[in-house]
């Protein structure tokens, strides 16, 4: 164990002074941002199913893909509009305020988590749901975007797995102060807490975090030295030349464009598409397990937040010492192949037993595998393509795609449950095989371009 702490600290040493501020300050930012997604994402699920109901979150994930249609237009605009890292400063600061409004209004006691009387009408459920829906394809994706933007291939296998490690223990503490929260009745310093208060201190925590990235944004910003700021060289010389012909502003739809125009895109796309099918499957099962082991709202809550205590753990150990060792050891091409062959052994232990305390460890180590090692691995294929991929292309794949992933895995899990109890684990076995099998033939072709564009010195999407 100390032997791997001397070897990372020995590669820090061997970066650039400017490269490793660049590194501490995405470190912060990226610390902040999983701290502030834990806590809402899980509270997303607790709030919909105590005022909505649990067998209504697929048919949601469904409505999520017509809503954040018009929200991708909308932030494509403004990407030929601003800066890059102003899209993260906009964002989270809408974010931040949003959560504010929320906190208020889940005290309500009509619409709010006081009128615990279940109902498909419970409009507050629904719009709490479709705004944590939009976090993960716009505030976390403007991040890793804006990281991309910003660093080269060689600097993300140093780097990226460390960085990924600071995330974990920003969701290790604000899962850890949550389950803490909603399993004790007093809390120091606030004293007897009713549910209604819990939340909305987690809501106002949440929206803290988020409040800080536009500072942590600017400082780095004025500390780091413009050169280090501009990543993939490649790729920076194409976007000076439209820079200065005027040829920045591509439109709307140049992100969907580009998702079909290119292959290696499309091959991005399905590294997302094929997780969030397999993580939306077990999830509805996981909340299944949540819902019969609790009775209010605030023990689902605690219930949830404590599995991610444990998810971030997991992670955290796994990007320390995984993540950015089999980079550098193993490169990007072999890793991206790792992806779907680890989340398949994944799975066949939840098809081998479907104990809930098998589901719930199946999901845990998927989610931390993904969010440790499959994440930073996949976010890396970025960074030989041009802005236009960075970010429009990809808010259509973190956005559209995934929803529709998980659009795609809720239909499965509402035609699962008209079927016979007899072919549950056939069916569910079947169709995890085709999706691992195609997921594989995928990961092979998208790595071997990546070497390729490398290699090369290429940029995609020229």
């Amino acid at each position: 164990m100390s032997s791997k702490f001397k070897e990372m600290f020995k590669n820090m040493r061997k970066v650039k002074s400017a490269d490793l501020t660049k590194f501490l300050f995405l470190s912060l930012i990226f610390f902040l941002v999983i701290g502030a997604y834990t806590i809402i994402r899980d509270l997303k699920n607790s709030v919909f199913i105590g005022l909505v109901g649990k067998e209504y979150i697929p048919y949601a994930r469904l409505v999520v893909l017509a809503i954040l249609v018009p929200a991708i237009l909308f932030y494509s605009k403004l990407v030929d509009k601003i800066q890059r890292y102003y899209l993260l400063v906009v964002y989270s600061l809408f974010y931040a305020v949003v959560c504010l409004i929320f906190a208020f209004f889940i005290g309500h006691p009509t619409i709010g988590i006081s009128n615990t009387d279940q109902s498909p009408y419970r409009l507050f459920g629904w719009l709490f749901y479709f705004f944590v829906e939009g976090f993960s394809p716009f505030v976390l994706s403007i991040f890793w975007a804006f990281s991309n933007a910003i660093n080269d291939p060689d600097t993300a296998k140093k780097n990226y797995g460390l960085m990924v490690s600071s995330s974990k223990i920003g969701g290790m503490l604000t899962a850890g102060f949550a389950w803490f929260l909603f399993s004790v009745t007093s809390v120091p310093l606030f004293g007897v807490m009713t549910d209604v208060a819990k939340h909305r201190l987690i809501l106002v925590l949440a929206s803290l975090f988020l409040f800080m990235i536009p500072v942590v944004i600017f400082i780095l910003i004025k500390r780091v030295p413009k050169k280090y700021l501009h990543g993939y060289e490649a790729v920076y010389k194409i976007e000076q030349k439209r820079e200065k012909e005027g040829k920045t502003e591509t439109g709307m739809l140049a992100g969907l464009r580009m998702l079909i125009q290119y292959p290696y895109v499309l091959g991005i796309f399905l590294m997302v598409f094929f997780y969030d099918i397999l993580a939306t499957i077990l999830s509805y099962l996981r909340l299944t397990v949540a819902q019969s082991a609790t009775k209010t709202i605030a023990e689902t809550s605690g219930f949830l937040f404590k599995w991610v205590f444990f998810m971030h753990s997991i992670g955290l150990v796994i990007s320390l010492f995984g993540t950015s060792a089999l980079l550098r050891k193993l490169g990007t091409r072999i890793c991206v192949i790792l992806i779907p062959i680890l989340m398949g052994t994944v799975v066949l232990c939840f098809v081998v037993g479907t104990s809930p305390f098998i589901i719930m460890t199946a999901f845990i180590f998927m989610k931390a595998v993904h969010y440790a090692f499959s994440s930073p691995v996949r976010e890396s294929l970025y960074i030989p393509t041009l802005k236009e991929i960075k970010f429009k292309s990809k808010s259509w794949i973190d956005a559209f795609g995934s929803k529709l992933a998980k659009g795609s895995g809720s239909g499965f899990n509402i035609l699962v449950g008209y079927a016979n109890p007899a072919l549950f684990m056939p069916l569910y076995s079947f169709f995890f095989a085709i999706i691992i099998g195609v997921w594989v033939i995928a990961a092979f072709l998208l790595g071997k371009r990546f070497d390729k564009a490398v290699e090369r010195n290429e940029a995609i999407g020229e």
